[in-house]
Order: C-alpha cells, then structure tokens, then sequence
C-alpha cells in the first residue's frame, strides 16, 4: 500500500514538473510472475521514472547500506521495499535477499548493473539471482533530463523496454557464460538507445 501511494505521489510531483514522459514497449513486460528489470543507471531520477513506466508492477531495489542511516529517509525506502546492500562487501545476502522476494511472487526486482552513474561496467549480481529465482531479465533505458533543472523545462523524458533475457536455472555461470550474457545486457540497453534516438550519448552531468 504504502508502495502504490508513494508511486502516485510521485506520478503527480513529476507531472507537474515535466509532463512529458513517454513509455515505450511496456507490453515486453511479463504479464505474469516476477522478474528483473535491469537498466543503466544515469540519474536519480531514472528510479523513478522506471518505476512509473512499469506500473502497475511493484518494485523491490537495492540501496546502498548508507542511505538507512537517516532515520526519515530511510524509514521511506524501507516501506517501499528497498533493502539495504553493502556494496564494499556485498556479502551472501545480497543475493539471497533478492532471490527470497522474487520467488515469494509478490514483487519484482530493480537492478543497475553498473551500481552507480559513473560505471559503464556491467556487475554479474542481476545474472546470478535471475539464474537461482528463474525469473526473466528485462532491458530498460531511461532516455531524458539528468538534473532537476533539466527536468523543469520539460525536456522529453523516454523510457523504453525491450525483450525479456531469459537464464536457464541449469546454466553454468562460468566467466565466459557471466561475459555472454553480459553482453546481451549492453547489447539489448544499446539497441533501445539506438531505437529512442540514434545520435544519443550518456554524459555524466554535475
């Protein structure tokens, strides 16, 4: 509950701000039973946007262990089901966590690849639980302002989805097979930007 009011709360707040999001392929989404939504993250406000853009699915992400440490801000992300993470020492839980909620079939996951805005690395976190849970991985990319001052002259905001990754729960994840299907990530978040607009670039901005 408390999920789906906060994501309407942000769905007014961003309209009025912007008022020019577009979603795109939302019909790649799995109609039925969880899975992985993995995008490349370039903003604090690509959460957000992605989380509108896949609606009604809710939404269970990875949050540096840090951000749990405000008592308000994290009460907020712990009702909307993020869970903290230790990203110098990630530790077992950082798999089993995900997987436990994804298999329970109530909420989906959200995962960057890259962890942070300034890594184009890709990390093999999102491989291992969509392998142990058998849920899909779903490409996504968040096209649009990188700053709040950018998103109030309603510059078009795009987020587009494209076809499910599917991991056999039998697949040996040696390095070569983690590379491969890497690869098909950065293969499928290239495409969709391709497919948004040509001549984009991601540029960290301040």
């Amino acid at each position: 509950m408390f999920f789906r009011t906060l994501r309407s709360i942000v769905r007014f707040l961003l309209l009025l701000l912007n008022g020019n999001a577009h979603y795109q392929n939302r019909e790649k989404l799995p109609k039925e039973g969880t899975f992985i939504l993995v995008a490349p993250h370039r903003t604090w406000i690509d959460p957000l946007y992605l989380v509108l853009a896949a609606s009604p699915h809710e939404f269970a992400f990875m949050a540096k262990k840090e951000l749990f440490k405000n008592p308000i801000l994290g009460w907020i992300i712990r009702h909307a089901h993020a869970f903290p993470v230790d990203r110098e020492n990630p530790g077992p839980s950082a798999i089993k966590t995900p997987v436990k909620i994804l298999k329970q079939g109530h909420l989906n996951l959200g995962i960057f690849p890259t962890g942070t805005r300034h890594s184009s690395e890709l990390k093999g976190g999102a491989i291992t639980i969509a392998k142990l849970s058998g849920v899909p991985i779903v490409p996504a990319v968040y096209q649009g302002p990188l700053t709040l001052a950018k998103l109030v002259t309603r510059k078009r905001v795009t987020v587009r989805f494209g076809d499910p990754i599917v991991i056999d729960r039998n697949t040996k994840l040696s390095k070569d097979k983690l590379k491969e299907i890497e690869g098909q990530m950065q293969q499928a978040f290239d495409q969709l930007d391709h497919e948004i607009d040509p001549s984009y670039t991601y540029k960290i901005e301040p």
